[in-house]
């Protein structure tokens, strides 16, 4: 996990990382959430910050920099029935290059149990010029969960060209397929920056909202903004995309998604 401060292209130091954070939440039985386990591991570290309506916040805090080049992290997170979650970050995540061969590989894995609540909203993954990263979310759900769960690349510093960034999103609910797709950008990707895919924008992302009031209330499809799109997902579930020059206009874009499903 990096931060948004300057960094040089290659860590002078850059040993391979294998690093899996844990944390578990669970129902306390007076309305609030509990954090049994909270295990943060390599460049994951994990906080509990103050949280409201007998929610649990945690924020993932950069320990070192990364993702480099051939690194292996993950972060699980395990939701209990009742209980509910939001996990932010402090900084956003920089994918560098790094001495070793291989691309980084970056995994999270959410499972949300039945009555439960998460709130993933990390801070954005920038994609450094020279990086190489393969990120991947899996997401189990139980029939009655909730989720809201937003993802932001920044393909490139600022006056720089990106590296190369492969992410994909799977969601399960009840345990068939809700979502599933992937994104590839950067050196190597065919057509990643033509007028069908990003057309030349330097910022991507999409907000996921999962939850079972949907099926009485359904999201309407709208055009949230010139580059934003809000659309309804068999879940039940909605969709917001967009593409954007620069991370804080696709941060309004997704804002605004949010207060449209409410």
């Amino acid at each position: 996990m990096g931060t948004s401060s300057p960094v040089s292209p290659v860590s002078p130091v850059s040993p391979v990382v294998r690093a899996t954070a844990r944390l578990v939440a669970e129902a306390d039985g007076r309305g609030g959430t509990a954090l049994p386990v909270l295990a943060g591991d390599g460049p994951l570290a994990l906080r509990r910050t103050r949280g409201a309506g007998g929610e649990a916040c945690v924020t993932v805090v950069g320990a070192m920099s990364g993702p480099l080049g051939g690194d292996r992290i993950a972060l699980e997170a395990t939701v209990g029935p009742g209980a509910r979650l939001r996990i932010g970050a402090a900084a956003a995540t920089i994918a560098l290059p790094g001495r070793a061969a291989g691309p980084a590989h970056y995994e999270i894995r959410l499972t949300v149990a039945d009555g439960a609540a998460l709130h993933w909203l990390p801070e954005p993954l920038i994609s450094a010029h020279g990086s190489e990263l393969l990120m991947t979310t899996r997401v189990e759900l139980a029939p009655t969960a909730r989720l809201v769960l937003r993802e932001e690349q920044i393909l490139g510093r600022t006056g720089e060209s990106p590296g190369r960034l492969t992410s994909r999103l799977t969601v399960h609910r009840a345990g068939r397929p809700l979502l599933d797709q992937e994104l590839a950008h950067g050196p190597g990707a065919p057509g990643w920056d033509g007028g069908a895919v990003l057309g030349g924008h330097r910022a991507v992302g999409q907000l996921l909202v999962v939850d079972p009031a949907f099926d009485t209330r359904p999201i309407a499809p709208r055009r949230l903004a010139e580059t934003a799109v809000l659309t309804p997902l068999t879940g039940p579930a909605a969709l917001a995309t967009a593409v954007a020059p620069d991370a804080l206009h696709l941060r309004r874009a997704l804002d605004a998604a949010a207060a449209a499903v409410g």
